[in-house]
């Protein structure tokens, strides 16, 4: 098989996988070196020959996630990182087409992470994409636009549209799909930017609620440019080691969540209403009929928030606190405890994060959608994880093993075990066969959702589809909804 394929700006070589052709570190925009780093993105240079493309590139620049992980940057990695990478099992197909969108809070994250070689077995050409994140991507550059990071996705879909028939993919079939801070890129897009043709339908797993205002955006950036001393051009931050950026968030993010009241987000980072990618939050846009042509999947997880509180002091987990941080009616907690009888405050202020950070998200764009008109599908991830004795429940994250059939990463094993259980392969198989379903047709196997009749998939084993199963939070969280 000839695995090399010509795209606008030159012949790639890809290798083979199996039954898959694999094309890795195809770069849709230029290398973000200087000034580069902090500038909308601009297109690649040319190359003659061709361009090996077995591996991955480098990662963007940004911190370790987590406490004691490796991050997937390194200082003095390439600055060629905004690429993508592309598995397809037929280069002449003319096949539905994925484009994984990767979460992270704007803080981190890398396509690399991410195996959809299973995806793509069955029929469908997928895409991952690497964006930038942090500062670089999401912080206030006073001569650059603002959302970069988003800028980058829109770059890597027009590459997408010019460049996928070749690898075998149908660019009037294209599903954009994303988890967390990829599935608010995903909703992001849906609202904004879904007139500019560049996808037909939208999967948003467990979407973040990361969006602010212009006011906050500036305040929680200069508290980032204070500690470094710049001024917040291009040009002086191109100057600025990444790792130093690094430092100065961190001290950042720590000083907004000594007062979280005084904030929308716990991160500095985050989607801003520039009146340029984004007006209005999603769900207030979706209401107003944006995006209405795209067809959209909303889900989220039951225990979303267990996977950041499950090793907090059971002291900490005050739902009378947590209410002030979110700027909620103390009223709300009594709320919780009528519609939650029995549970726990632990439990209720798990309860409460999840709703804020993605359950509500989620359902609001669902149901705003559905109320503007468009075809709209919601979701429960509700299969509980078997790791460290079931404590995290259905948590943030716990769909993305079943979503990729990948079970064996740090991800994986931390919330199913050294060795999943049976079910997992049988609700994973189901869910790809949903996500590649509704890729093909628009179609992912369960009804409409409508305000009528509230029709929400339940991933379970056995899954099933339920009327209104988040009812009680949705009625205490209605005042946020947008008339």
């Amino acid at each position: 098989m000839d695995l090399v394929v010509r795209t606008e700006r030159g012949a790639v070589r890809g290798t083979a996988g199996g039954e898959l052709c694999l094309f890795k570190g195809i770069p849709y925009a230029a290398p973000l070196d200087g000034p580069r780093r902090f500038q909308a993105p601009e297109a690649p240079e040319r190359w003659e020959g061709e361009r090996d493309a077995s591996e991955f590139s480098a990662s963007v620049p940004q911190p370790p996630i987590l406490p004691g992980l490796p991050s997937s940057w390194n200082p003095g990695d390439s600055a060629e990182s905004l690429t993508v990478n592309v598995w397809t099992p037929d280069l002449g197909g003319g096949l539905p087409v994925l484009v994984w969108i990767h979460g992270g809070a704007f803080l981190g994250g890398s396509s690399s992470e991410y195996d959809p070689a299973r995806l793509a077995q069955a029929g469908v050409v997928v895409v991952t994409v690497n964006y930038r994140v942090g500062y670089e991507g999401f912080g206030w550059v006073a001569d650059a636009p603002a959302n970069r990071g988003i800028l980058d996705q829109l770059a890597a879909l027009r590459w997408v549209q010019d460049n996928i028939a070749s690898f075998g993919g149908d660019p009037g079939n294209v599903t954009i799909f994303g988890e967390s801070a990829g599935a608010t890129s995903v909703a992001t897009l849906v609202a904004g930017s879904a007139d500019r043709g560049l996808f037909r339908r939208a999967i948003a797993q467990s979407l973040g609620s990361l969006f602010c205002a212009e006011d906050e955006f500036h305040k929680a950036s200069e508290l980032v440019l204070g500690r470094l001393g710049v001024s917040a051009t291009a040009e002086e931050l191109g100057a600025v080691a990444p790792e130093a950026i690094h430092g100065a968030q961190a001290a950042a993010m720590a000083e907004i969540n000594q007062d979280r009241a005084a904030w929308t987000n716990s991160t500095p980072y985050a989607v801003v209403f520039d009146g340029a990618v984004l007006d209005d939050l999603p769900w207030a846009m979706l209401r107003r009929g944006s995006g209405r042509g795209v067809e959209l999947i909303c889900g989220y997880n039951t225990h979303e928030a267990r996977m950041f509180t499950v090793d907090m002091p059971a002291a900490a987990k005050d739902p009378a606190q947590l209410a002030r941080g979110l700027r909620l009616d103390p009223s709300v907690v009594e709320q919780y405890r009528a519609g939650y009888p029995g549970e726990p405050d632990a439990e209720l202020y798990a309860l409460m994060l999840s709703d804020q950070l993605f359950r509500m998200p989620g359902l609001w764009s669902a149901e705003a959608h559905a109320q503007a008109g468009g075809r709209s599908y919601l979701y429960e991830f509700a299969w509980p994880a078997p790791g460290r004795d079931g404590v995290f429940g259905a948590c943030h994250g716990l769909d993305i093993p079943f979503t990729f059939g990948v079970s064996g990463d740090l991800l994986g094993t931390t919330l199913l075990g050294e060795e999943p259980p049976a079910d997992f392969e049988t609700l994973s198989a189901e869910l790809r066969g949903s996500w590649i379903s509704f890729a093909t047709s628009g179609d992912p196997g369960w009804p409409e959702y409508t305000a009528q009749n509230r029709q929400t998939r339940i991933w379970h084993v056995p899954s099933r589809v339920v009327a209104d199963p988040v009812k009680a939070s949705r009625e205490i969280w209605q005042h946020r909804f947008p008339a």
